[in-house]
């Protein structure tokens, strides 16, 4: 489904729609089932040294399978570092890559209505994923700023529909510099580009990691040792 770019005037809650009763009730109960996952999630990290120690690369949608579950979401401390930066580059338009269960979208999509409108597109590849993170935005009263893409990220955000003002990457490592590339020429001068796990995964996004932090690419870039490794790029 393609929306249209939506406009909207929040007057009631001073432009602050994480303090409004749905979304707040929303983000709580997302970040709780979260944290009822740690056990969980441990061991699935531990798979993925196991991996890792015996050279084993997973594909895409064997990592996918594991992590059909899981929530592996933002934080939220986190997610009020992507509401404040969607914020502070005025976003409009916000392509994410890895929408899992909506809580990164949720907080992008607060966001979104604060800045007076625009949309956050997402792409999932699980199925059960792509029905719950819907449910979960409509929850919280956002689904009017929200189009999530099913399928592999690598077709469904080819065409973004217009200029992109922020990237969100939170997806298949591996995926991280292709679909940056990919996104590139329609990254506005001044949007940002945000990749979480950078120290979780720091063999696997090494590259991607060196070429933002390379000038030659187009843009201007730091690691920020907020959650489990932030990379902060700036699109030149």
């Amino acid at each position: 489904m393609d929306k249209k770019l939506i406009t909207y005037q929040n007057s009631n809650i001073g432009d602050y729609s994480l303090r409004e009763p749905l979304v707040r009730a929303v983000l709580e109960r997302l970040h709780r089932e979260a944290g009822r996952q740690t056990v969980a999630l441990t061991r699935l990290l531990a798979s993925f040294v196991a991996d890792k120690l015996v050279g084993r690369e997973l594909t895409m949608s064997e990592e996918v399978s594991r992590l059909k579950d899981l929530y592996v979401p933002a934080s939220p401390k986190q997610g009020q570092f992507l509401f404040s930066v969607a914020r502070s580059v005025q976003a409009k338009r916000i392509v994410e890559f890895g929408t899992s269960f909506g809580v990164s979208t949720t907080y992008l999509a607060a966001a979104v209505r604060d800045n007076g409108g625009g949309i956050v597109i997402g792409s999932e590849l699980e199925p059960n994923k792509v029905v719950a993170a819907r449910r979960n935005i409509d929850e919280a009263g956002l689904s009017d700023f929200v189009e999530i893409r099913e399928g592999d990220a690598q077709q469904t955000l080819q065409d973004p529909g217009a200029s992109v003002d922020m990237v969100f990457l939170d997806g298949f490592k591996q995926l991280y510099l292709p679909m940056l590339q990919m996104l590139t020429p329609h990254l506005r001068r001044g949007a940002v580009v945000v990749a979480d796990n950078i120290f979780t995964f720091r063999f696997a996004l090494a590259p991607y990691v060196s070429y933002v932090q390379d000038h030659a690419n187009g843009f201007v870039s730091m690691t920020l040792f907020l959650g489990d490794g932030t990379e902060y790029s700036l699109r030149l």
